[in-house]
């Protein structure tokens, strides 16, 4: 490509080559600064070489030159002065060699290079004929294949030869699915690995996925450190607090107890953070057992109608501390029902209570049942200021902090709704919630009739950070 330029900077001439390539008309560019085929980075570049070519010195390098619809075109340029009568600077011609494809095919190899250098296995398979087309050298090592060298048989076969099957079908779900991605964990070889797919492309632009598995060994052990840690510690710590509640329970339950109103009720705060110490300790332990999969569920012939109840009665005191009024429907007749009563009490007892801190004074709070042929589903209904439509995602994390919740002030270990939803997915049952900012929350759980006690689940490391119970 080749352009003439008058010492003001203006395009005095460009030959028919610039203009295939850039797509600009012959009257768009002539009388134009120069400037105006120059990318917005280049521009600064563009005036340093002015100066210099008005010094009367040629100057070669890199220009990337910007075509009529923005797209840019990268150069290898040569610009040499025009000189006139006395040797004085009349103008500058510049010649360019279109490079673009090559910066592209450099770009691709560094990128390739980066890829093949990864600690993580990284695959490329197209979804029309489930061939593979890409591996790095961690993927090619795990499939015993030589550097450069592919698997000719289609994924299914390569996945059940390696003994990577589910990975397989995650692909297939996903492609059925219409989702952009998904995310397992998997087992192979004895090594946990983390697998993340993703569908690119679509079927008309050659679709394919990107298959990513990470070993995940290192950050298993470390949260089984800091999982055994903190179990030793809450056990240890159980004990001594116990004790310290049972002290001051003596000392405020006895009638011979003479000391200053203010020195009573220092006792008081004593004698609630104990028990607030105790409740999070117990929080703790429940999800370490979670975490492990060592959570007991005791299936027992029972009566819902008559637990609901009793958690009714239990919580009075919680009720008249916070001023609200706590209803229970559908419990006037024994509904029989095979489910774990302990863990049936804590999984409600969570969700009164968090009705109870974020309704307003003088509130209403409904337990009901509905007894339905193949579940019974209980609901407990508040007046409160509902949840945050963005913070709805993390409800039931562990200790995200709500916008709108005061844990200092109502109480609250933050790990209430992640124990309900373990407790109650192990017993084959859902929890959900429905809400509406200053309309209030309907906080529920279904459990099946037909049902036997499924493993606990594991908590998956990205839960382990500070996130709330999902009071409203």
């Amino acid at each position: 490509m080749v352009s003439m330029v008058d010492t003001d900077g203006l395009l005095k001439d460009v030959n028919d080559l610039m203009l295939d390539l850039t797509g600009y008309k012959r009257a768009d560019l002539i009388g134009q600064p120069v400037e105006v085929l120059y990318d917005r980075e280049d521009k600064a570049l563009a005036a340093r070489i002015r100066s210099q070519i008005c010094e009367g010195r040629t100057w070669q390098g890199e220009t990337r030159l910007k075509d009529a619809s923005g797209r840019q075109i990268f150069t290898q340029t040569t610009i040499m002065p025009l000189t006139g009568r006395g040797g004085t600077v009349s103008g500058s011609i510049s010649v360019r060699t279109n490079t673009t494809h090559i910066n592209q095919l450099l770009a691709k190899h560094h990128t390739m290079d980066t890829l093949n250098e990864l600690r993580d296995d990284v695959w490329i398979v197209n979804a029309g004929d489930w061939r593979i087309s890409y591996l790095n050298h961690a993927a090619r090592t795990r499939l015993g294949c030589a550097d450069g060298e592919l698997p000719r048989e289609a994924l299914e076969e390569v996945a059940y030869g390696a003994k990577l099957c589910d990975v397989m079908r995650a692909c297939r779900a996903l492609q059925g699915s219409g989702d952009s991605g998904t995310r397992l964990e998997i087992v192979h070889d004895g090594v946990p690995l983390h697998v993340s797919i993703k569908q690119l492309g679509t079927p008309q632009a050659g679709a394919r996925f990107l298959i990513l598995m990470t070993d995940i060994s290192d950050q298993i052990a470390q949260d089984r450190r800091k999982s055994e840690f903190v179990s030793t510690v809450s056990h240890e710590l159980r004990a001594p607090l116990t004790s310290i509640k049972g002290a001051l329970g003596l000392l405020l339950g006895s009638e011979d107890l003479k000391v200053p109103d203010k020195a009573l009720a220092l006792l008081e705060i004593a004698h609630r953070s104990s028990d607030r110490l105790i409740l999070i300790i117990n929080d703790i332990l429940d999800l370490d057992k979670i975490s492990h999969g060592e959570m007991l569920i005791e299936m027992q012939d029972t009566d819902v109608a008559s637990l609901v109840q009793e958690t009714h009665a239990a919580m009075q005191i919680l009720q008249e501390r916070f001023d609200v009024v706590v209803e229970v429907t559908g419990a006037d007749a024994p509904l029989p029902f095979l489910t774990d009563p302990n863990r049936f009490i804590q999984v409600l007892t969570n969700l009164l209570s968090n009705a109870c801190k974020f309704s307003p004074q003088g509130g209403r709070v409904t337990i009901e049942i509905e007894d339905n042929p193949d579940h019974v589903r209980v609901s407990v209904q508040d007046e409160g200021a509902g949840i945050p439509a963005a913070e709805r995602c993390k409800i039931f994390q562990r200790f995200a902090d709500m916008t709108n919740s005061d844990r200092v002030a109502k109480g609250g270990t933050g790990l209430g709704l992640s124990i309900c939803k373990a407790i109650v997915e192990n017993m084959g049952g859902s929890i959900g919630f429905q809400t509406r900012e200053g309309a209030g929350t309907n906080f529920y759980f279904t459990l099946p009739r037909a049902v036997r006690a499924m493993p606990a689940p594991v908590l998956a490391a990205t839960n382990s950070g500070r996130t709330i119970e999902g009071p409203q």
